[in-house]
């Protein structure tokens, strides 16, 4: 039996889902009103809806990641491109090339632990980062939300906690790290983050006493195709922005829906897999998994029919830059 101190790396692919204005976790919005502020990129179960009131696992018919029991829902802002003239362009999301790269974009999900921890219940969410942030001095309130700009696939130094300010030849790499301890009580919190808790060094506080797995997501956006910087904002600003109007990057945020079936991922946590998961279930006999390819047909129709294709003169839902 795996010793308690060891820990878990489950580390799989989630391809697109949707690109639609809802979220169900917008502490603006009233849940099940649709059209949220700002455009999201989703993955995971295909039963994300804008209220998200229902039964994430049996409600879901398929999932766009490769553990086949996990129906959970994952979500970021999506990038824009905003070119000299104004206009802006959707940045597309890409299959990491380091063992995914035949994902339909989406983003690379981690579930990671370094000793015993307690897997997440039916009915649990939360968020991290703030969108209305737009500097440094707010951004260390959560450290660990960065961008790296990858001149190779394998770059994984020099992040920031900004949008990089030069041209990444691969693209840019957002990392979600959430934090890994729980009041042990409430499912969820008006804020969507006051019941859990990053750690204080290696231990959580007594306000905060459960350890749970750190969900972690890595985001692959093709900046590749703006590379030319003639392009650019004539002032020489980097030209990315956040759906939700941020051109600093200092706004980052990730929302989280708990949805694996039955007690999967506790299984796997307290198995201490270690894992690529690619529809063969490398080291993790627990779980049942399924292709990439089958990722990839999970997919649904978007709900908000926002213009999201070509060049655009405002970003979706008429937000402004700030």
């Amino acid at each position: 039996m795996p010793g308690v101190n060891a820990g878990a790396t489950l580390r799989f692919s989630c391809s697109q889902l949707v690109v639609d204005r809802l979220d169900p976790l917008c502490p603006a919005c009233n849940p099940g009103v649709v059209g949220s502020p700002h455009l999201h990129q989703i993955v995971g179960g295909n039963s994300f809806n804008a209220s998200m009131d229902h039964d994430v696992p049996s409600g879901s018919t398929c999932t766009s990641c490769t553990p086949a029991e996990d129906f959970s829902n994952y979500w970021t802002a999506t990038l824009f491109f905003r070119a000299r003239n104004g206009t802006f362009k959707r940045v597309q999301t890409l299959g990491n090339p380091l063992g995914f790269g035949a994902a339909a974009g989406g983003q690379t999900v981690y579930y990671l632990s370094s000793g015993k921890v307690t897997a997440f219940k039916t009915g649990f969410r939360m968020t991290v980062g703030d969108p209305t942030f737009r500097t440094q001095a707010q951004i260390k309130q959560y450290p660990m939300l960065t961008f790296t700009c990858l001149q190779t696939s394998t770059t994984r130094s020099g992040s920031t906690t900004n949008f990089p300010t030069g041209t990444c030849k691969v693209g840019i790499m957002v990392s979600i790290r959430f934090p890994t301890c729980w009041d042990g009580t409430n499912l969820d919190s008006p804020n969507h983050q006051s019941h859990v808790a990053y750690p204080s060094g290696n231990r959580c506080l007594s306000t905060h006493p459960v350890s749970i797995p750190q969900v972690f997501y890595e985001t692959i956006w093709d900046t590749s195709p703006f590379n030319d910087k003639s392009q650019w904002p004539a002032d020489g600003s980097q030209p990315f922005v956040w759906s939700f109007g941020d051109k600093t990057g200092y706004g980052n945020h990730g929302d989280y829906i708990f949805g694996w079936k039955g007690d999967a991922l506790q299984k796997a946590m307290d198995a201490n897999c270690n894992s690529d998961l690619l529809g063969n279930n490398i080291n993790c006999p627990v779980l049942k998994s399924q292709s990439l390819q089958q990722g990839n047909q999970c997919t649904k129709q978007r709900i908000v029919k926002d213009d999201l294709d070509g060049w655009l003169t405002e970003l979706p839902g008429g937000v402004m830059m700030s």
